[in-house]
């Protein structure tokens, strides 16, 4: 199974999850599957049915949020938090690497921690967002 880095409480990310993983990762805890990657994006990943379908054999929920990695909009960002906030909690998130969850998540951050704070964490979850220092301030308004 892929790498699970947390976040938070509630967040972790992860690479590319398999239909074989979604039993595991309800037996470790996890409530909710959200993948962001858009179906096609690779010829090696499942799609998003088939995940759907392992994730609610397993009694987890499952969303799909397909986002593009290098045009991460505001619509993303916002629909991120949205189905993160309402999702069952603790919630994994993943991509093709992980950094595309990440990222997002850190965008939802913005105005509740300083550059410093996210970027620590996610580096702590093996991410390096240096490059987000002047979005992060683009969402704080700054």
């Amino acid at each position: 199974m892929a790498t699970i880095n947390r976040l938070n409480e509630s967040l972790s990310v992860a690479p590319q999850l398999q239909p074989e993983d979604m039993a595991e990762l309800a037996k470790a805890g996890f409530k909710t599957v959200l993948n962001n990657r858009p179906d096609g994006e690779s010829e090696d990943q499942p799609s998003s049915a088939e995940l759907a379908a392992a994730a609610e054999a397993a009694g987890l929920e499952y969303a799909h949020q397909p986002v593009v990695g290098n045009n991460i909009s505001d619509v993303d960002i916002d629909g991120f938090d949205a189905i993160v906030s309402l999702a069952e909690q603790p919630v994994l998130a993943f991509c093709r690497t992980g950094t595309r969850c990440t990222t997002l998540w850190a965008l939802t951050q913005a105005d509740e921690q300083d550059n410093a704070s996210i970027l620590a964490t996610a580096e702590q979850a093996g991410y390096d967002l240096s490059q987000l220092a002047d979005r992060l301030d683009q969402r704080r308004g700054q």
